[in-house]
């Protein structure tokens, strides 16, 4: 766990007449509740694009209700040109459910099974790979080492490539662990999951997800990003700089592939809601399928997670020049969909607390946050090193009268106060919570960034 520092990424229902005065009362107080609700979206999103953190587009929708639907800041800012909801942003990672869904739609229709090792396909496969199935590729859990972070990954994201020439990248790199044995996130795993649809299909990746899920199901703003053709409403990238944004670095889309080179719009993203989850485009079993965690909270090309009673079903993205976050919540079908074009860990965090404020419940603002003073003495019950899991790990220091917080390998950041047991850190809009323990010690800590609590116990 990391906290998400804004970085370049590597990589959208009657009633008699004596009760309408009644009814058009509670009909007003509705309108009122949702007016008032849209409004603080506006106010949280807007927080955002005046702190210099957000340029993109936004949808929120209950079902069919469209609660937030807008464009801020710049599709392109050298000629001035909006964001709005027909813009055209590259996805990112976002692309892997698309991915997954062409897997199981070939699985339906008798091409392939997900249980299969991959040496069925590819039968010039490693040695090391015999024992990885595609639902290995699938869930995360293939132990092939992710290639956007090799050494010379920077040095070759801009040179065109071909799927052949990309899975040859890493098809020899020694696995890093067993397969099945843990998770570990893997682009490489769904660039040969691009290569087996290819293999096994006959097509090009493109040409599939265009005439398999993209056509049939209405998108027609979406499709698979170039470098050289011409996109109309297509956003330009951009990453922050230390005067404002710069122009993203360079990379050529035959890289991303199947795992993040899809580009699309708020609109057609909750019409692939829509559909995905209202069965028109997979079975039942397959979908079911699909959104069944495996190892941590992840399925297939999308993290499934559990709490305050209700579902998430979600996933984000990063690539030069734009970050992305889209989530869906079967209880209540809400969807909230946050395409961002210039890099940073907003898009994230807009769209938790978007999905917050869509329920009714209380949103804190970053900029609302009023620091207070808490004498040394009380810091000091919780200098110590926690731990998540053996390998997160977060060391809370005293220095001077203020606190700081280091995630991993991370540098330190200082924690400001808001009551004796609460804290926030201002270069990210992330809490940390110092709880007890039925001894009455300080022993746990909680993480809150992006909609999601994290604990760790002291060591």
């Amino acid at each position: 766990m990391y906290f998400e520092i804004p970085h370049r990424p590597r990589s959208e229902r009657w009633i008699p007449i004596p009760a309408l005065v009644v009814i058009a009362g509670v009909a007003l107080a509705n309108l009122c509740v949702a007016q008032d609700g849209t409004m603080r979206m506006e106010q949280v999103v807007q927080s955002y694009v005046h702190g210099g953190q957000f340029m993109g587009s936004v949808l929120v929708a209950r079902g069919d209700q469209i609660l937030l639907n807008k464009g801020y800041g710049s599709a392109n800012l050298e000629w001035n040109i909006p964001n709005s909801p027909s813009t055209k942003f590259r996805l990112g990672s976002l692309t892997k459910q698309f991915t997954a869904a062409a897997i199981l739609l070939l699985e339906e229709r008798g091409k392939l099974k997900t249980d299969d090792p991959v040496k069925k396909y590819l039968t010039d496969a490693p040695i090391a790979w015999d024992k990885i199935t595609i639902f290995n590729l699938l869930t995360h859990t293939s132990g092939i080492p992710n290639f956007t972070s090799f050494p010379d990954y920077r040095s070759t994201e801009a040179i065109p490539t071909t799927p052949e020439e990309l899975v040859k990248r890493f098809r020899d790199k020694p696995l890093n662990f067993r397969p099945g044995e843990r998770w570990e996130y893997s682009n490489s795993g769904y660039v040969l999951l691009g290569h087996l649809v290819e293999r096994i299909s006959g097509e090009r990746y493109r040409d599939f997800v265009q005439d398999n899920i993209f056509k049939p199901l209405g998108l027609k703003e979406s499709g698979y990003d170039s470098n050289s053709a011409i996109v109309p409403n297509r956003a330009s990238g951009y990453a922050p700089g230390p005067n404002g944004p710069v122009n993203a670095g360079y990379i050529d889309m035959s890289i991303p592939f199947s795992a993040g080179a899809l580009y699309s719009t708020t609109e057609d993203l909750l019409r692939w809601e829509q559909a995905l989850f209202g069965g028109k485009l997979l079975s039942a079993a397959s979908l079911k399928k699909m959104t069944t965690p495996f190892k941590g909270d992840y399925a297939f090309g999308l993290a499934v997670q559990s709490g305050n009673g209700r579902t998430t079903i979600a996933h984000g993205g990063g690539i030069e020049g734009f970050n992305t976050q889209m989530s869906y919540s079967p209880d209540d079908e809400l969807t909230v969909v946050v395409l961002g074009n210039l890099n940073g860990g907003a898009p994230g965090d807009i769209a938790a607390k978007l999905a917050s404020v869509a329920r009714g419940e209380q949103v804190v603002l970053q900029s609302e946050r009023k620091e207070i003073t808490v004498p040394k003495e009380m810091l000091m019950r919780y200098v110590g090193t926690y731990e998540a899991t053996p390998n997160i790990t977060n060391v809370i220091t005293l220095e001077g009268d203020r606190l700081m917080t280091q995630l991993m390998n991370q540098p330190k950041f200082p924690l400001f106060a808001e009551s004796d047991t609460q804290f926030f850190l201002k270069i990210v809009d992330a809490q940390v919570k110092f709880s007890k323990d039925s001894t009455g010690a300080f022993t746990v800590l909680t993480v809150h960034q992006g909609g999601r609590d994290r604990k760790f116990s002291r060591k």
